[in-house]
This record gives structure tokens, C-alpha cells and sequence, in this order.
């Protein structure tokens, strides 16, 4: 585990505003409660908690990752065929902790994320 610092920021934040995600042609998630991560070298990612997802629509997958900032990032699919559409960290390492129960979704294997 590392930890975020001068050399490898991360910062998390509310996201102002109403964000949609689209894929196959309807709305699977829609929140005003949205959290910004923003890292070093990446763009930032809008994080939406699972509350506010059509969970119905997200299959879990075998693919897991891990990122030694954030910890074991897991996948889900989309029904109707959409692989890994969205990923999760479960069990977040603590400076990051504000994103256990949220989902971030993969903008190149959606529609839109509108934000």
C-alpha cells in the first residue's frame, strides 16, 4: 500500500451537478451526488454511488485489478454484453476510503458520462 503525497496526489471531491451514464441507448446511472478522484497523470474520474446506479443492468466480472494507491478494483459488465463497463474498490485503502460504495464507469465503453 502507498500512500498519496507530494509525488502522487489524489484528491477526492464532490462533483457539483447532476451526472448521467448511457449505454445501449438508456440512462444506468443518474446521481447529484457524484465524488471527483482526481491523480497524478490521470484524468479524473467521477465516482457515483451504487445507490444511484441501475444495478440490475451490472453484472460482476472475473476481471479484478489492483492499484497499490487505491487497492483491488473489481469489474462489472453490462447486460446485453457490455464487458468490465464499470469498476469498484470494495474495500478502498483508508486515503481513499470515500469511494467504498461507489461505482466509476469506463468512458469508452459507454454512450456518455454527462456531467
Amino acid at each position: 500500500m502507498r500512500e498519496p503525497g507530494p509525488h502522487h496526489r489524489i484528491t477526492i471531491t464532490g462533483h457539483d451537478g447532476l451526472v448521467r451514464v448511457r449505454a445501449n441507448g438508456r440512462i444506468i446511472a443518474e446521481t447529484r451526488r457524484a465524488l471527483r478522484l482526481s491523480e497524478a497523470g490521470y484524468p479524473p474520474v467521477l465516482y457515483i454511488p451504487r445507490a444511484d446506479v441501475a444495478e440490475a443492468l451490472c453484472r460482476p466480472s472475473p476481471k479484478r485489478s489492483f492499484c497499490p494507491y487505491k487497492g483491488e478494483a473489481r469489474y462489472f459488465g453490462l447486460e446485453g454484453g457490455i464487458a468490465e463497463i464499470a469498476w469498484s474498490y470494495e474495500a478502498p485503502f483508508p486515503a481513499v476510503a470515500r469511494i467504498r460504495g461507489h461505482l466509476a464507469f469506463d468512458p469508452d465503453r459507454v454512450e456518455a458520462i454527462e456531467a
